[in-house]
């Protein structure tokens, strides 16, 4: 018998025939997306608003703004800085008014509710008006029927040697009839309180009734020389 050969003929693997051509786009692939990553920049972030006076709030620091804004901002804050200097001065001013004509002892109020009581309590007055708790008191008449809407007369004025002078008038109504109460109170300055001058009450039809009534011989003291017309 005769040895056979025979001849192996290789022949190439499709595997690697195959795998050779998807390597290539891989790579391509993976180098464009490492330029790509590389080669771009940053996106710029989103503008801010331009400050102005009337939408600053105070966010945006101060070396961030530009001179138009800064001027702005200066002119936001001085305005909020008048705002609240008016509010204070219009408290002071309501406070004050509060104290003096309704809280204080001496005030416009406080004096006028002595004297009602002075006309309630008057032995005189009811007579003539009727039943103390019936009687009402309110300032000048007005287009509002609502009686506590009616203003008292009033008048606060200041002599030259620095007395206070109080001048009222207010009107009275009771079961019976009804009439009119002035008075006028002083203080001067070596003074703690008010007193009367007078305090009278009239009614048509009727004599005046007194409730107060200055003794003058009293205020007076002693009685001033006359001598050219000039007092000494």
């Amino acid at each position: 018998m005769k040895p056979s050969t025979s001849v192996l003929a290789i022949r190439p693997s499709s595997t690697t025939i195959a795998t050779a051509p998807a390597i290539r786009p891989f790579l391509c692939a993976r180098q464009y997306a490492t330029q790509n990553s590389l080669g771009t920049t940053a996106q710029p972030g989103p503008r801010r608003r331009k400050v102005t006076a009337f939408n600053d709030d105070g966010r945006v620091p101060w070396n961030q703004l530009s001179a138009g804004e800064k001027t702005a901002r200066a002119t936001q804050q001085s305005f909020n800085f008048g705002l609240v200097i008016v509010g204070i001065v219009l408290t002071g001013g309501v406070t004050y008014f509060l104290w003096s004509d309704v809280f204080s002892p001496d005030g416009k109020t406080a004096q006028f509710n002595r004297a009602v009581d002075k006309i309630r309590e008057d032995a005189r007055c009811l007579e003539i008006l009727g039943r103390g708790k019936k009687i009402s008191a309110h300032g000048d008449e007005t287009f509002n029927s609502w009686r506590r809407a009616r203003p008292v007369s009033s008048m606060n004025r200041q002599d030259p040697d620095g007395t206070e002078h109080l001048l009222m008038h207010f009107y009275v109504q009771g079961p019976k009839d009804n009439g009119t109460v002035r008075l006028h109170m002083f203080k001067r300055p070596d003074m703690s309180e008010f007193e009367y001058k007078y305090l009278f009450l009239d009614v048509k039809g009727h004599e005046r009734i007194y409730l107060e009534k200055q003794d003058e011989s009293k205020v007076k003291g002693k009685k001033q020389l006359s001598f050219f017309g000039i007092k000494w």
